[in-house]
């Protein structure tokens, strides 16, 4: 699992960013987006990058995402989300701070999963809850 820290301007970036990862880099969501105070990831960012930052962000968010480290960056290399988007590796000092700060924190209100809910397609000829189509790429993480 890779722990990712999304900051940018306003929270309708920061959802756009989100979904950018779902639906364009396939990453899947282990925990929803929690809200993480916007200086605390600011100078954790500017720890691991070892320099100073040319915008300070005015919201943060940090969730857990099923693919680990490296696979996630490679896939969010590939798309252009409108926030800054840093995959927190376990090597660094701050990991384990953010983690801790991710235990407590609130949930990005926001936030609405764009994958399904359900278990897949419906198939309406068969009767009971054996309906649904199983489709690994539909499912959320919310079941």
């Amino acid at each position: 699992m890779a722990l990712i820290l999304v900051r940018g301007e306003n929270n309708s970036k920061l959802l756009s960013a989100i979904n950018d990862m779902e639906r364009h880099a396939n990453l899947n969501l282990v925990t929803k987006p929690r809200v993480i105070d916007s200086n605390f990831a600011d100078s954790l960012v500017e720890g691991i990058l070892n320099a100073k930052l040319k915008t300070k962000s005015n919201v943060a968010t940090a969730f857990f995402v099923k693919e680990d480290t490296t696979l996630s960056i490679l896939q969010i290399k590939n798309i252009h989300p409108p926030a800054h988007v840093v995959v927190v590796s376990d090597e660094y000092d701050g990991y384990s701070q953010l983690k801790n700060k991710l235990d407590g924190a609130e949930y990005f209100k926001e936030y609405r999963s764009g994958k399904a809910i359900n278990e897949g397609m419906i198939d309406y000829k068969i009767k009971g809850k054996d309906r649904y189509v199983k489709n690994e790429k539909l499912n959320s993480y919310l079941k």
